[in-house]
């Protein structure tokens, strides 16, 4: 099948109407809609039939040349994604709990990716493969998909008890900005290092990447704090806002050989607390989620290989879970308690951050270009991408039943449920639903 538009017309059809109606099923039953945006790619797409021994090959079943025009739309998803993430940082939360909150995720990342790590390389041929570099990179790069956190469901927990402008609440919350800071830069790390890269090269770079950030995002800042006094909310502000992240993006991942979403996500991190960033980071959001976002998770689900797929890796699903959340508990808890929080307090702590979401994934899309492969194409070691959906499926249950037992909640209780917003009211009333 050659390249038609028309055919991805098409699939760009399927796609949207089949990641709505899966993403609203799994909503009813409590699981982030992401989940089901996958699941839709995995319905729609070729991934699951191909392994049938049967004529019918998906509703869609792109071409190559096809499925290169959905990667990108995919990637421009990402992208975005990462892009308001970053918008989304308050520094002013950072500042309120810097210190414990720097400690508690920088446990918060070396654990899981430690743990991560060495569960991998037992499914890997033990810890004798570790003398393998393609091995050891792939095992980090498992590793690096716990290291993400998302709290989205935790601030609804948290509200919803009336404790998210608490002590505890307030570091969760700073602790997960930074923690995907982090998360972010190892991935940027590994990326780097494919090929077998010098590591001082690879530093080098890095720093070099940040520099050019920096330097060029401070120049951006004044611009846009120009154009926020002087033409306020105005559509060529979000344009230019968007021009900014793509820059980024292409420049980290084409000049520095750094990931592209690391790109996109300094971008946004430059541009956050303007007074324009309210009104960018809404364009960047509905932008994305109608039509980019749903394809980045579909993609996934489209894309996905199931030939592989045996008892072996749904035995490591089951190990990569337990894994990611012990690692978080553990890791986010014991560094909590070392700051000086009660046992009570590191314990809700270390259960508010085990949740994982968009931010798993997107290190999993960004980094599944690096994974090292053999002379054949085939996959050396396990793809997590199965893994990955069962954590983010499990611990969104978890991570609330976990935070309400931690403070001893009972129907009996009663809270008083912080009231939103007026920014958070408009939030939620588009499509903050997407991510949570």
């Amino acid at each position: 099948m050659d390249f038609s538009v028309t055919h991805i017309l098409f699939d760009l059809a399927v796609i949207l109407l089949a990641t709505k109606l899966c993403g609203l099923t799994t909503r009813h039953f409590g699981i982030p809609q992401v989940v089901g945006m996958i699941f839709a790619g995995f319905l729609i797409g070729p991934a699951i039939f191909s392994q049938l021994n049967i004529p019918f090959m998906g509703i869609i079943n792109p071409s190559e040349a096809e499925m290169d025009t959905l990667h990108a739309f995919s990637q421009v998803g990402v992208c975005l994604i990462l892009f308001s993430s970053g918008l989304e940082t308050k520094f002013e939360n950072l500042k309120k709990s810097g210190f414990a909150a720097t400690i508690i995720a920088l446990f918060g990342v070396a654990v899981p990716l430690v743990l991560g790590t060495l569960g991998a390389t037992l499914f890997m041929g033990g810890f004798s493969s570790l003398s393998n570099p393609d091995l050891l990179h792939n095992a980090l790069f498992v590793g690096c998909i716990l290291t993400a956190t998302s709290v989205g469901i935790t601030v609804e927990a948290l509200r919803e008890l009336g404790k998210l402008s608490t002590k505890v609440g307030t570091v969760i919350l700073s602790a997960a900005i930074i923690d995907d800071v982090i998360g972010i830069m190892v991935l940027s790390v590994l990326t780097s290092l494919k090929g077998g890269s010098n590591v001082w090269m690879t530093v080098l770079k890095i720093l070099g990447f940040f520099a050019f950030t920096i330097v060029i995002g401070l120049l951006c800042r004044v611009i846009f704090l120009w154009l926020s006094k002087n033409r306020p909310h105005k559509r060529r502000t979000s344009i230019f806002a968007f021009g900014i992240c793509f820059l980024f993006a292409f420049y980290a991942e084409e000049y520095f050989g750094v990931a592209a979403i690391t790109g996109a996500y300094m971008a946004g991190l430059m541009l956050s607390g303007l007074n324009d960033t309210a009104f960018m980071d809404r364009k960047a959001l509905v932008s994305g989620y109608m039509i980019f976002t749903p394809i980045f998770f579909a993609y996934i689900g489209i894309s996905a290989d199931f030939s592989q797929f045996n008892a072996h890796i749904l035995l490591f699903a089951l190990l990569f879970i337990v894994l990611g959340i012990v690692a978080k508990i553990g890791g986010c808890g014991l560094s909590a308690k070392m700051c000086g929080y009660s046992l009570k307090e590191s314990t809700i702590i270390g259960c508010g951050m085990i949740a994982r979401g968009e931010i798993a994934l997107a290190v999993y899309a960004a980094g599944r270009g690096f994974i090292a492969k053999a002379a054949d194409g085939t996959l050396i070691g396990i793809d997590p991408l199965m893994p990955t959906i069962c954590l983010i499926i499990v611990s969104s249950i978890l991570c609330p039943i976990l935070v309400k037992a931690s403070y001893g909640y009972s129907r009996k209780k009663k809270y008083v449920k912080e009231p939103l917003t007026k920014e958070e009211e408009e939030y939620r009333s588009d499509i903050s639903w997407l991510f949570k």
